[in-house]
């Protein structure tokens, strides 16, 4: 193998957690071992954005924000990555122009250093204002990464991906990511990909993000740095595999012996993993971390679903009562994806992909009750499907002749009125600009949140005076 350097994105603090726990790491289990992270070597820590803004405020009790900003603390030196849906933000709508722009300078100032950019339908239209806005109040350490998200089917060829990612080049991103969140992707993909990516683009930083659902991603990574990649993903080893990403010591180790350099402190990396362990431990006795999520499933590489996705899907259908629907459910995955015209399975179309299909199954009906989201989607609001969706749903939603509007340019208008809005119906509760947006984002939970906050600190001040 060629002596260069490949280096290692940790995800441990993200991805790696949403993928095995759905999202449930509080900061407070992994406050303890940042500063040896700090000092691991990493390329990056994934350790914002994708679903811990959600789960944060609706599971956790804790502000996204402030969370943020305890990380950055405790790793100054570490280059500190969030994932970021394009126009959909961390949300499951397009959000305005002003808005998006709002939410990228608010989390370079509060922060993040890479702002890894993508859009679940590859429509690059919807990722343009975050790029924009990357560049706008980027630091030193800014990076803007344009992301791919990958998938197979009739209409997605390595000629389509070689187009994508010239186009991304053009734009201004500074590296590219292809992401295979559904760890679908084969080494010969991995080959044939990675070396046409860099026959067209050059010296471009590429990274690659894949999961290890159907126990292709060690192989696969292999094939990627072998082929010339630059950087990948891996989450340490105790919280690695099953829906999550391939451990980042064995990868270390490996390439130690290849002679490649990747700039990990071994040292450090062993203590990243000591600690996690027994966390990890206390989410497998407490039942939060299902086994199914921890296995190796290769019916992956049919039905296409990704970690987050699946482990979605199970605490869903335990909560319904209705486990039993399981491997029914997974199987309409695929037919769902089809009638949509074969959307890459990535948040915010895995979990409406996921819901309509555990839907259909639950209701013994196909489109017997359709969702407000596939029905948007129907109309245009997520982007250009890839592929011509079902005739036959598109009627049942559109009606006899409809059409979808492209409504991209509608929703992209620039307005203040989300801000004046969210701040006239947060009144005293809203403390800042992060409130503010938090409320645009996820206005149910951020009320919660924010209404919690207030009582917890109005019961503190209560009990001061008292003991006073």
């Amino acid at each position: 193998m060629e002596q260069r350097k490949v280096q290692f994105t940790e995800t441990v603090l993200r991805d790696a957690n949403q993928s095995l726990m759905a999202t449930r790491l509080p900061y407070s289990d992994y406050k303890g071992i940042l500063s040896t992270m700090d000092q691991a070597g990493y390329y990056s820590v994934e350790c914002w954005g994708g679903a811990t803004f959600d789960s944060c405020l609706r599971y956790l009790g804790e502000d996204p924000w402030e969370r943020l900003r305890n990380i950055r603390e405790n790793m100054p030196n570490t280059r500190l990555q969030m994932l970021l849906r394009g126009q959909n933000l961390l949300g499951y709508k397009h959000y305005h122009d002003d808005v998006v722009e709002k939410f990228v300078e608010l989390s370079i100032k509060n922060g993040i250093d890479i702002i890894r950019i993508f859009d679940a339908l590859n429509d690059f239209r919807n990722i343009k204002t975050a790029l924009e806005a990357t560049k706008k109040y980027a630091n030193e350490r800014t990076i803007a990464s344009g992301c791919i998200s990958y998938t197979q089917s009739p209409v997605h060829t390595v000629s389509k991906y070689v187009e994508m990612c010239k186009e991304l080049k053009t734009m201004g991103f500074d590296t590219i990511c292809l992401k295979d969140m559904a760890g679908t992707m084969s080494p010969q993909e991995a080959e044939g990909l990675i070396k046409g990516i860099k026959d067209a683009i050059g010296d471009m930083p590429i990274i690659l993000h894949t999961h290890c659902t159907t126990g292709m991603a060690y192989m696969t990574l292999l094939a990627a740095i072998q082929s010339g990649v630059d950087v990948i993903d891996t989450a340490t080893s105790c919280f690695s595999n099953g829906t999550s990403q391939a451990a980042t010591e064995t990868l270390f180790y490996a390439l130690k012996q290849y002679g490649v350099e990747t700039g990990l402190n071994e040292e450090a990396i062993n203590k990243v993993n000591d600690y996690f362990k027994p966390i990890k431990q206390k989410y497998i006795d407490s039942g939060l971390i299902n086994p199914k999520s921890m296995g190796t499933d290769s019916q992956a590489l049919v039905y296409k679903v990704p970690g987050g996705m699946l482990s979605n899907m199970i605490a869903n259908l335990k909560d319904l009562n209705a486990m039993d629907k399981f491997d029914e459910a997974l199987t309409e995955i695929p037919a769902v994806r089809k009638d949509l015209g074969y959307p890459p399975l990535v948040t915010p179309l895995s979990q409406m992909v996921g819901n309509q299909a555990v839907t259909n199954v639950l209701m013994g009906e196909r489109y017997k009750q359709i969702s407000k989201e596939i029905k948007n989607y129907f109309k245009g609001e997520y982007g250009i499907a890839p592929a011509p969706v079902s005739r036959e749903l598109a009627e049942k939603i559109l009606g006899e002749g409809g059409k979808p509007v492209d409504c991209r340019i509608e929703d992209s208008k620039r307005t203040g009125e989300d801000f004046a809005a969210a701040r006239e119906a947060l009144g005293d509760l809203c403390r800042s600009e992060e409130d503010v947006m938090s409320y645009i984002c996820f206005p149910d939970q951020a009320r919660k949140f924010f209404e919690e906050r207030k009582a917890k600190e109005e019961n503190m001040a209560v009990y001061t005076i008292e003991e006073a």
